[in-house]
């Protein structure tokens, strides 16, 4: 039971989370919690960037990464399309830019849709693996969805679809 006023108890609904700020009734000196709507929204890829961009460790964007793709696929199909269309900001880094457009056009290409227009002017001039072991070059190389290769990211596709 969570308190949802001064003296009164009820139970909390799932898009809520009880949060105990322990403010106290100056009154009567009794502690209450506040209810605050906390409703799931998926990451964009305008939000994942925003990420990145505060984000300096491989690891942890990666995994930022990987969580924007298990959002997008939980998504309906039709819902889909707005996590890809808005261009997201630059990271600060144009090798994680150039992938966005890459992510955006592979996902919506899976998705039998057009990729995002914002998408079709990003590419490197010079070859990046983000996964930058002997091996993994070599899965990239032969594993690279077109929408990667074509812009100079060489990310195997399993890297992607695996999420």
């Amino acid at each position: 039971m969570a308190k949802i006023g001064p003296g009164r108890t009820g139970s909390a609904r799932a898009a809520f989370t009880s949060v105990d700020a322990s403010l106290r009734n100056g009154a009567t000196g009794r502690a209450f919690a506040t209810l605050v709507n906390v409703g799931y929204q998926p990451m964009s890829l305008v939000r994942l960037a925003r990420f990145i961009a505060a984000e300096p460790d491989f690891d942890t964007r990666w995994r930022l990464v990987v969580e924007f793709l298990k959002e997008y696929q939980r998504e309906p199909a039709e819902m889909r399309q707005e996590l890809l269309a808005e261009e997201p900001g630059p990271t600060g880094d144009e090798r994680w830019d150039v992938l966005f457009a890459g992510l955006a056009e592979h996902l919506a290409m899976r998705d039998g849709k057009d990729p995002p227009r914002w998408s079709a002017s990003r590419g490197l001039r010079r070859f990046w693996f983000p996964f930058d072991t002997p091996g993994a070059r070599a899965q990239a190389l032969v594993h690279a969805p077109a929408a990667f290769r074509r812009r100079g990211v060489f990310v195997a596709d399993y890297e992607i679809d695996a999420a």
